[in-house]
């Protein structure tokens, strides 16, 4: 994340930009973020998380059973992968528990970010997963061992009917949510294991051929990967300050530029997002002489809203000089000039500013005496 210091204290600065206006600023944003972003949604994601977790832990102990009993590899992998899964909703639970308390001085930006958390940690245990179960798939292929078909088969229907009611419990949840997402990804591996499970006890009774389980058990431990990989991805993306999937930076500044009257250039982009849900940015915008900043900045935060979904935005108005490397960055035209082309630096972050120098972001606003004064979100 871009080191920039928030000045929130009362958010209503009077400024005088020595040219005749005087302006109250007042910019109603609600910094309990906790609480602010979705919060009917966050507890149905809490209550429907509370009751998968529930229904898959009872189950878990059904399947332990009958694996054991039965001596069926697939449904003893099944049961595994019920047991993270137990663990998995029970995490995710905790965190939208978590997630409820309000921002403090040492965690400016609330507990949210857990949920990406967990649901990180969630994919890397799926991987350890399907590495288990193909272990024990290759153990019984070379050793081949007895399975009681009708066991496995009737623990097997009824891990499927309970997997499909957990799958629809938290298929209602919020989409977007990368902690209801992880959840479902395990759930849905553990209703495809539970498939896997039936399909292996059809054969087995009608044909008398036990390699088919450990073989459906490594089909599953695939599909199992696929899912995981995603998640990991969109989790250390999160994790990682990335920008929001469906964002392209290099497309803020021109657009900004094209909306808003008096700006004149826009540099220093950067976009995140605490929670797929909560998206960050901050930026720099060189505006017009004569142009009042508080209706610039109210009209940027506004185009990033309903164009970028971005909610909280921090922006640093200049005239004439960048701040962060004492050089002239405005410019006659809207356009950027070629000296300040977009470009990625190593964080995968796009940028439109100057090459170089260090974006420490302490935002400020011009007055009168032609210093800075604060001037954030």
């Amino acid at each position: 994340m871009t080191d920039h210091h928030h000045h929130h204290a009362g958010q209503s600065h009077g400024h005088d930009h020595g040219r005749g206006h005087s302006h109250d600023h007042h910019d109603h944003h609600g910094h309990s973020h906790s609480h602010g972003f979705g919060g009917h949604a966050h507890g149905a994601n809490e209550t429907r998380m509370a009751i998968a977790a529930g229904l898959t832990g009872v189950f878990m102990l059904a399947e332990v059973i009958g694996g054991l009993f039965s001596g069926s590899l697939a449904l003893l992998a099944d049961a595994g992968h019920m047991l993270t899964d137990f663990a998995a909703l029970g995490l995710g639970w905790f965190a939208f528990r978590l997630s409820r308390r309000p921002s403090d001085a040492e965690r400016t930006y609330g507990y949210d970010r857990f949920e990406v958390l967990v649901a990180f940690v969630n994919g890397l245990v799926l991987f350890l997963i399907a590495a288990f179960i193909v272990y024990e798939a290759v153990e019984r292929l070379m050793s081949p061992s007895r399975v009681l078909g009708g066991t496995m088969l009737a623990i097997a229907i009824g891990g499927l009917v309970v997997n499909i009611a957990v799958f629809f419990v938290l298929h209602g949840g919020d989409r977007e949510n990368l902690n209801v997402r992880g959840a479902v990804l395990h759930v849905l591996g553990d209703l495809l294991g539970s498939v896997a499970a039936i399909a292996a006890a059809v054969v087995i009774l009608f044909t008398g051929w036990f390699p088919i389980d450990p073989i459906l058990s490594v089909l599953v431990s695939v599909i199992i990967l696929v899912s995981a990989y995603r998640l990991v991805r969109d989790a250390g993306h999160v994790l990682l300050e990335g920008t929001p999937g469906d964002v392209e930076s290099a497309d803020i500044a021109p657009h900004l530029v094209g909306a808003v009257e008096g700006l004149r250039e826009v540099h220093h982009v950067h976009t995140w997002a605490i929670t797929p849900q909560r998206r960050m940015a901050t930026l720099h915008a060189c505006i017009e002489e004569t142009t009042d900043g508080t209706i610039v900045t109210r009209a940027i935060k506004k185009e990033l809203q309903e164009r970028f979904s971005i909610g909280h935005a921090t922006v640093e108005i200049e005239w004439e000089v960048c701040a962060d490397n004492g050089q002239s960055s405005c410019h006659e035209t809207g356009a950027p000039p070629t000296d300040l082309a977009a470009r990625v630096d190593d964080h995968g972050t796009v940028h439109t500013g100057p090459r170089g120098g260090d974006h420490s972001h302490t935002h400020s606003h011009r007055t009168a005496g032609g210093g800075f004064s604060p001037l954030t979100a």
